[in-house]
């Protein structure tokens, strides 16, 4: 079946640098942004970015003939994730706290406590924003740390863990935070990247580690 695509993006994904690529925010993800990591030999693409002719046209560029594979750091950034695969082909890893919500989904891959890729890129289930809410580590040479929904961009600057009323469990998240700072390799610390905010509040970009803020805000 040839997937149909919903209306394009006005906006286009950005090249980062030679490896790493960010996709405009997708409003079916409650503002979830996607990341393209163009690791060897197993890219991966973060989270289910918009869906259309022109994502997929640059996602099969971006392959160069590997099979990358898509990685969901929560059940906030599935997306039209079946449709991007039936275009692509490529398998899917989630936490298998929220594998229910892809029920058919071929190629599905579901992890516990951790789970590392072929390229080396280590995955750590973090839960609390959502049930099965993960990040996502690249160590050097790419050094960054991508986020998911743990932190969330705050103003322009800096990041922070917020509680909604989407928020599956306030303590687990605090817990995860916590889990983060000791798992996460150091010397040095890698820079963040975070899988949802807005575009005026600095999205879209790299963050130093000294970024990531103590304080909690609630609303």
């Amino acid at each position: 079946m040839v997937p149909v695509f919903s209306d394009e993006s006005s906006k286009d994904a950005q090249e980062l640098n030679e490896w790493l690529w960010v996709f405009p925010l997708n409003n079916l993800c409650n503002g979830s942004r996607s990341w393209w990591l163009g690791c060897d030999p197993e890219p991966i693409l973060i989270d289910c970015p918009p869906v259309n002719q022109k994502t997929i046209q640059l996602l099969k560029k971006l392959a160069l003939g590997r099979i990358p594979k898509i990685v969901l750091s929560n059940r906030e950034a599935h997306g039209e994730v079946r449709k991007l695969q039936d275009a692509l082909g490529w398998p899917v890893v989630v936490q298998e706290q929220e594998a229910y919500l892809l029920p058919g989904l071929s190629k599905l891959e579901k992890f516990c406590e951790e789970y590392t890729t072929v390229s080396g890129v280590r995955l750590l289930w973090t839960p609390g924003p959502t049930p099965g809410s993960c990040v996502v580590y690249a160590p050097p040479p790419f050094n960054v740390l991508f986020c998911g929904r743990l932190l969330i961009p705050k103003k322009s600057n800096f990041l922070v863990a917020v509680q909604t009323r989407r928020t599956f469990h306030w303590t687990r998240y605090q817990k995860s935070l916590v889990k983060v700072r000791h798992w996460i390799p150091r010397n040095p610390f890698p820079r963040l990247a975070s899988g949802v905010g807005r575009n005026d509040f600095g999205g879209g970009k790299l963050y130093e580690w000294e970024a990531w803020q103590e304080h909690i805000q609630a609303k």
